[in-house]
């Protein structure tokens, strides 16, 4: 599957003559957001953290700071994620995710579901580093219980097999073992689901879920909406549409977020701001072609403000 970034490295990075045009949009009376989202949306995350050391060199200021006291809302909030470093942002995510009164389990199947083994130990490392607590999955395990609890520390492990190799018998004995642990039976083994849908390989899964289509005579999508429920259920949807077709994951993600009354920004932000140089325009194809509209149409739509202006610059 072919990635298409929409944020790559900028040709001609100047470092010295960003951080001046930077200092002059935040100096004084007055703030030119317009000029620090046409630097900070169309430089990598790697220039932007040459830009926030050449800042703290020339200034004797932190970028992020002076950028969190000028900026406000949503703006602010896309401009520091992106500023952030990928296993710092999501960690961060996670964190914000798990304080306060109650835990928005959303955000973290949202993140959790969809990291390679090396990003998530990253962000495990970024978690312990930031000082936001000793062990990610610890709070995972203090914050959530049941079934739910034991995805999410499943997923938090990052042990996920890595093999290429696709063994056809293994492949038809996982789908019938989900078949017995779902529609054959009463009540629902989730510990099977488990087993097999967050610890074999991504190509070996792709494999199972063809096979359990013909053994079930329906889709794994199907059987999961109609055996389980709430968090547990969005949980393992998100497992398999993410394992099944990555940018059509993040795609119905980005529509969700924007279609009907109200937007969620929070998810708007995330989903962009860690795609960009990843597979933003992969993922914007997708949106086109599953809902038959573009996506910075729909962003043009739905949030306006310097937040639309820095979202379409990083999606176009």
């Amino acid at each position: 599957m072919n990635n298409r970034p929409t944020v790559t490295e900028f040709e001609g990075f100047d470092k010295d003559t960003d951080v001046q045009v930077l200092r002059k949009a935040m100096k004084g009376l007055g703030t030119d957001e317009q000029a620090i989202l046409d630097i900070l949306c169309y430089r990598t995350n790697d220039q932007r953290q040459e830009l926030s050391k050449h800042y703290k060199a020339s200034y004797g200021r932190d970028l992020i700071d002076d950028l969190k006291s000028e900026l406000k809302g949503d703006f602010e909030d896309i401009i520091v994620g992106i500023m952030t470093p990928l296993p710092l942002f999501d960690a961060t995510c996670l964190k914000n995710a798990m304080s306060g009164a109650g835990t928005d389990e959303k955000v973290l199947l949202e993140i959790l579901c969809a990291r390679s083994n090396a990003q998530i130990n990253l962000i495990k490392a970024a978690y312990k580093a930031a000082g936001y607590g000793d062990d990610l999955e610890g709070d995972l395990e203090s914050e959530t219980g049941g079934d739910l609890k034991r995805l999410l520390v499943g997923l938090c492990t990052g042990a996920r097999d890595e093999s290429d190799e696709i063994d056809r018998d293994r492949v038809e004995a996982d789908a019938q073992s989900l078949v017995e642990a779902g529609e054959g039976q009463l009540g629902t083994d989730e510990s099977e689901f488990q087993r097999i849908l967050v610890a074999k390989s991504v190509p070996h899964i792709r494999a199972v879920l063809l096979a359990y289509a013909v053994a079930a005579e329906k889709t794994m999508i199907e059987s999961i909406s109609s055996e389980m429920s709430g968090d547990l259920e969005q949980g393992y949807l998100n497992i398999v549409n993410y394992i099944r077709n990555p940018h059509e994951y993040f795609a119905e993600l980005l529509y969700k977020a924007m279609k009907g009354l109200g937007t969620d920004e929070g998810c708007l932000g995330r989903v962009i701001a860690t795609r960009a140089e990843i597979d933003l325009g992969s993922i914007a194809d997708a949106f086109q072609e599953k809902y038959g509209q573009s996506l910075v149409e729909f962003i043009e739509d739905d949030v306006g403000g310097d937040f639309k202006r820095a979202l379409i610059a990083l999606a176009s």
